[in-house]
């Protein structure tokens, strides 16, 4: 009997296709592997089991030969309006109202024929690199121990333990890019209006997008031809690109554990021998990174909850708009940005993409986070997640590629950037090292 659980999106949208399988069917075995796995792993808030079957089946009165992602099932990141759901952001704060239309991204994908299976697990408002809360807490499926990571990290969950070949999430200072390095996944944060965003109060200033959680380059790029509905172009020929690598933490103070920088001095290493012209460089981070991250960071969340009774919020929460609120002011003038940009254009002048590490560390356990300090809570993050901020700051894309694995088992990680428009290129580099050093796509929990 073929199974479509751990089929990728392209194969089950070529089959559904094709008619060799209903879409019936093919959600049907995802919620059952939901049902059957989801109270240990903790990817979902809620999920759609009727509406979803409901949906599917009304795929059948359109025309399936013209749906890119034909009965493919979803997950949906829950900071996103999904039509007739509450969207709760991790918070019990916010209200418990069925949204009245879909976001324009969760319409972009069920326009394509997407049917979407749940909605997933958020730190509160979306803040932190874990994911846990009042709602549930998401865990890594390779390693049950640890976090899946924040703050799309029940997304992730749900691709990793093979309960959605696809998933929607969004990227404010890595939360697409750290859960993905966690759970061995493809991750892209697109560049700065490539795909729409509307994502809270303002989107953190612009620096947050929209992107997707996939278990093969294909599918992601398949998955963002949908959010950037630009239809999909196949994978370019080859080029030879200069690339640079470093293993430097752009965040002072911050150590780069050996698995990581091994991880990413072997992916240069693959990329040299491919034929691209790969050199050690590191970008010209400024010393005030670390300062206008963390001012960026906790102003989003500032504006973000503007509109919440403070008393129904974390109290990591709180303390961390409370600091942000000195900030905003200052973050909306735009000014560290630019100037971090106009500092890290004439390293992107001369390379097409930097590699680095994911991450500096594997992620921290899957604990209540949600209520410790809030100190203990930034030490931790910024202790393991220190590479993705700046390419929130900057707008510029990156993704997160799985490389190797940690001396746990659990899947190691690169991270590829590159300048404004440039994501069929990074998408392009991040299928070589998948050909060069192909990895599991699921992780086993039976």
């Amino acid at each position: 009997m073929t199974t479509w659980v751990g089929r990728t999106a392209t194969e089950i949208a070529a089959a559904v296709r094709e008619q060799r399988v209903a879409p019936r069917e093919v959600v049907a075995e995802h919620l059952a592997r939901i049902e059957r796995f989801d109270g240990r792993v903790g990817a979902f808030r809620t999920v759609r089991a009727e509406a979803a079957l409901a949906e599917a089946d009304e795929l059948l009165s359109r025309d399936l030969g013209s749906l890119p992602l034909a009965g493919v099932p979803v997950a949906v990141k829950d900071n996103l309006a999904v039509r007739g759901e509450a969207t709760r952001m991790g918070s019990a704060a916010t209200p418990d109202t069925p949204a009245d239309e879909d976001h324009i991204t969760v319409a972009r994908l069920r326009a394509a024929g997407a049917v979407v299976v749940g909605l997933t697990n958020v730190p509160e408002l979306c803040v932190f690199g874990t994911t846990e809360g009042v709602h549930g807490t998401a865990r890594n499926p390779w390693d049950l121990s640890r976090t899946a990571g924040g703050s799309s990290g029940g997304s992730a969950a749900a691709v990793a333990a093979g309960m959605a070949p696809i998933a929607l999430g969004n990227d404010g200072m890595g939360s697409l890019r750290i859960p993905a390095a966690n759970c061995g996944l493809v991750a892209l944060k697109p560049g700065h209006g490539v795909v729409p965003a509307g994502i809270g109060h303002g989107d953190w200033f612009g620096m947050s997008e929209n992107g997707p959680l996939a278990t093969t380059v294909e599918d992601a790029r398949l998955m963002f031809s949908v959010l950037a509905d630009t239809g999909q172009a196949p994978p370019a020929e080859p080029a030879t690109r200069a690339i640079a690598v470093s293993v430097r933490s752009p965040l002072a103070g911050v150590r780069v554990t050996r698995p990581y920088t091994t991880a990413a001095r072997q992916a240069a290493a693959l990329l040299a021998e491919a034929g691209h012209r790969v050199r050690p460089a590191d970008p010209p981070y400024p010393l005030w990174l670390s300062t206008t991250s963390l001012a960026h960071w906790t102003a989003g969340t500032a504006v973000d909850a503007e509109d919440l009774d403070p008393r129904r919020l974390a109290r990591r929460t709180r303390v961390h708009a409370a600091v942000g609120r000195r900030f905003v002011t200052g973050v909306r003038t735009g000014v560290r940005r630019e100037q971090l940009r106009a500092r890290l254009a004439p390293f992107f002048a001369e390379h097409d993409v930097l590699l680095t590490p994911a991450l500096a560390r594997r992620s921290p356990a899957s604990v209540a986070w949600h209520e410790r300090g809030w100190l203990r809570n930034i030490l931790a993050n910024t202790a393991y997640s220190p590479m993705t901020p700046p390419w929130n700051l900057t707008g510029w894309p990156a993704m997160a590629v799985p490389f190797g694995t940690l001396p746990s088992g659990a899947p190691c990680a690169v991270q590829l950037v590159g300048r404004p428009g440039s994501e069929a290129a990074l998408l392009d580099v991040a299928g070589q090292l998948e050909v060069l050093n192909p990895w599991r796509r699921t992780a086993g929990l039976d």
